[in-house]
Protein backbone atom coordinates (compact mmCIF):
# COMPACT_ATOMS: atom_id res chain seq x y z
CA UNK A 1 0.00 0.00 0.00
CA UNK A 2 1.40 3.39 -0.94
CA UNK A 3 1.35 6.48 1.22
CA UNK A 4 -1.39 9.02 0.46
CA UNK A 5 -0.58 12.67 1.08
CA UNK A 6 -2.97 14.95 2.88
CA UNK A 7 -4.18 17.88 0.73
CA UNK A 8 -1.48 20.41 -0.16
CA UNK A 9 1.39 18.39 1.31
CA UNK A 10 4.34 16.50 -0.13
CA UNK A 11 7.56 14.72 0.73
CA UNK A 12 11.10 14.56 -0.65
CA UNK A 13 13.73 11.84 -0.32
CA UNK A 14 17.43 11.86 -1.12
CA UNK A 15 18.10 10.68 -4.68
CA UNK A 16 20.57 7.82 -4.11
CA UNK A 17 20.73 7.15 -7.87
CA UNK A 18 22.04 10.63 -8.77
CA UNK A 19 24.94 10.40 -11.23
CA UNK A 20 25.08 13.85 -12.89
CA UNK A 21 24.49 17.48 -11.91
CA UNK A 22 21.39 17.49 -14.14
CA UNK A 23 19.69 14.91 -11.92
CA UNK A 24 17.90 16.12 -8.80
CA UNK A 25 19.40 15.84 -5.32
CA UNK A 26 16.00 14.79 -3.97
CA UNK A 27 12.78 13.41 -5.44
CA UNK A 28 9.29 12.84 -4.16
CA UNK A 29 5.65 13.62 -4.66
CA UNK A 30 2.95 16.06 -3.59
CA UNK A 31 -0.83 16.45 -3.65
CA UNK A 32 -1.74 20.02 -4.57
CA UNK A 33 -5.39 21.04 -4.90
CA UNK A 34 -6.37 17.42 -5.57
CA UNK A 35 -3.74 16.86 -8.29
CA UNK A 36 -0.78 14.51 -7.78
CA UNK A 37 2.67 15.79 -8.76
CA UNK A 38 6.19 14.43 -8.97
CA UNK A 39 8.64 16.78 -7.21
CA UNK A 40 12.35 17.13 -7.97
CA UNK A 41 14.76 19.31 -5.95
CA UNK A 42 18.27 20.57 -6.70
CA UNK A 43 20.54 22.09 -4.05
CA UNK A 44 22.16 25.30 -5.33
CA UNK A 45 24.48 27.92 -3.87
CA UNK A 46 24.36 31.64 -4.62
CA UNK A 47 27.05 33.56 -2.80
CA UNK A 48 26.95 32.29 0.80
CA UNK A 49 23.32 31.15 0.55
CA UNK A 50 22.22 27.55 -0.09
CA UNK A 51 18.75 27.08 -1.54
CA UNK A 52 16.52 24.44 -3.14
CA UNK A 53 15.24 24.75 -6.69
CA UNK A 54 12.05 22.74 -7.28
CA UNK A 55 10.33 21.29 -10.33
CA UNK A 56 6.76 19.95 -10.31
CA UNK A 57 5.40 17.56 -12.97
CA UNK A 58 1.86 16.24 -13.03
CA UNK A 59 1.84 12.48 -12.53
CA UNK A 60 -0.93 11.96 -15.09
CA UNK A 61 1.03 13.75 -17.87
CA UNK A 62 3.46 10.83 -18.10
CA UNK A 63 0.67 8.45 -19.11
CA UNK A 64 -0.58 8.57 -22.69
CA UNK A 65 -4.34 8.00 -22.95
CA UNK A 66 -5.30 4.67 -24.48
CA UNK A 67 -7.47 4.93 -27.59
CA UNK A 68 -10.93 3.48 -27.19
CA UNK A 69 -11.46 0.10 -28.86
CA UNK A 70 -13.82 0.32 -31.87
CA UNK A 71 -17.35 -0.88 -31.21
CA UNK A 72 -19.17 -3.18 -33.59
CA UNK A 73 -21.70 -0.43 -34.41
CA UNK A 74 -18.81 1.79 -35.58
CA UNK A 75 -18.27 -0.41 -38.67
CA UNK A 76 -20.23 0.41 -41.84
CA UNK A 77 -21.35 -2.80 -43.59
CA UNK A 78 -22.96 -0.86 -46.47
CA UNK A 79 -19.66 -0.41 -48.32
CA UNK A 80 -19.62 -2.16 -51.74
CA UNK A 81 -16.39 -4.11 -51.24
Amino acid sequence: MSYEHKPNTGSLFKNDKRETEAQPNARGSALIEGVEYWVAAWTNVKGDTKYQSLKFSRKDENVAPKPAAPKEEDFDDSLPF
